[in-house]
């Protein structure tokens, strides 16, 4: 039997998935006010530097609050940052019942909301829903913990494993279905990145479209060793909030990484990793500048070289019921490949999706 406590939970874990796309790096937060079993107030964290969940809720709550139970995905903050810490408010309101899914994850605070709420003699309860909390969150969680976005690979073939037909035909293996789906993934995350034989051979905008809300576009990333990218790409001429960043080496000829300034393109330049971009060194760069997720939707060649260097957290396979053949038709992850079936890279908690005509498996590499 469901208890009343897993009811409201999973109702403020679906407020919590409002918050998708316009709060990174911060987390997706719900909370709910409950008095004599009525939802008397709920709130969502709704974007970066806006009022937290809990406060939210009380600005929504239609009666007095004292002596209500709080329901909250994440455990309220008990420190200064954008905005004042909401354990003092939820004792300045008198709530007398906090009921927790997880414990924040960042080391620095983890427990002192919490702590904060007893010692003012409320009752708090922890780790309702806790892995469906921490699963929302898994991109804020890898995020605080290392200061390194989290890496999302997304690739769409065939039913035989080919990303294009052996004239290199690709658009589009999947259905229109699963390109939503990609859309609110790019809608999700900070940042989309992509390499230069992608932007050579397809020339795309790598921004949000969708029709149900108004997407927020993520920053593009484009993976250039020799910074090949033409000044007349769509990512360098767009109309778009989000900036483009070319990552490339000491390969790149200094007057292209000017006129690629004057597009007010951003420029990273990364040590040589086997004459190409270091990507661990970009993570870190990335973290710095304070983007949390990363979709790659790169080609077969960057994609190998990501799972290699042990930077991607999490794949997306879309899989279409068609079968192209070929022994020139290009698979998702190319590369040098491993020798041995041993070596293979294994996904782990794997999820399958029906969408539309087409399947979507989700999983994590082990580690």
């Amino acid at each position: 039997m469901i208890s009343i406590d897993t009811v409201y939970m999973q109702r403020a874990l679906e407020l919590s998935k409002k918050g998708i796309g316009y709060t990174n790096p911060n987390p997706l937060v719900g909370a709910v006010i409950v008095k004599e079993g009525r939802i008397i107030g709920e709130g969502y964290h709704k974007y970066l530097g806006g009022p937290h969940a809990e406060i939210d809720a009380f600005q929504n709550a239609i009666e007095d609050v004292s002596g209500s139970t709080m329901y909250v995905t994440l455990e309220p903050c008990s420190h200064y940052g954008r905005t004042p810490p909401c354990a003092e408010t939820i004792v300045k309101n008198k709530i007398s019942k906090v009921v927790v899914a997880t414990t924040d994850p960042n080391p620095l605070v983890a427990g002192r909301g919490i702590q904060v709420l007893r010692e003012h003699g409320i009752e708090v309860i922890t780790d309702i829903l806790k892995d469906e909390a921490m699963k929302i969150n898994e991109i804020f969680i890898k995020y605080i913990s290392t200061k390194k976005p989290f890496c999302i690979m997304k690739t769409a073939m065939t039913l035989d494993g080919k990303i294009a037909t052996a004239s290199g035909q690709s658009k589009w293996i999947t259905g229109e279905a699963s390109r939503t789906v990609v859309h609110q993934l790019r809608h999700r995350v900070s940042g989309i990145m992509v390499g230069i034989g992608t932007i050579l051979k397809d020339d795309p905008s790598l921004t949000t479209r969708l029709d149900a809300i108004e997407g927020m576009d993520p920053i593009r990333v484009i993976v250039d060793s020799k910074a090949r990218i033409p000044l007349n790409a769509k990512v360098l001429n767009l109309k778009s909030n989000a900036k483009t960043i070319i990552v490339t080496t000491e390969l790149a000829d200094s007057k292209k990484l000017k006129a690629l300034k004057e597009k007010n393109a951003k420029i990273i330049i990364t040590p040589l990793k086997n004459d190409r971009v270091d990507l661990p060194y970009l993570m870190k760069q990335l973290g710095e500048m304070g983007m949390d997720s990363i979709l790659l939707e790169g080609g077969s060649e960057l994609n190998f070289s990501a799972i290699e260097s042990s930077i991607v957290d999490k794949v997306i396979a879309f899989v279409a019921p068609k079968i192209v053949g070929g022994k020139l038709s290009k698979t998702p992850v190319g590369g040098l490949g491993i020798e041995h079936l041993s070596e293979a890279y294994v996904l782990d908690d794997l999820k399958v999706s029906i969408v539309s005509e087409d399947i979507m498996i989700e999983g994590y590499p082990r580690r």
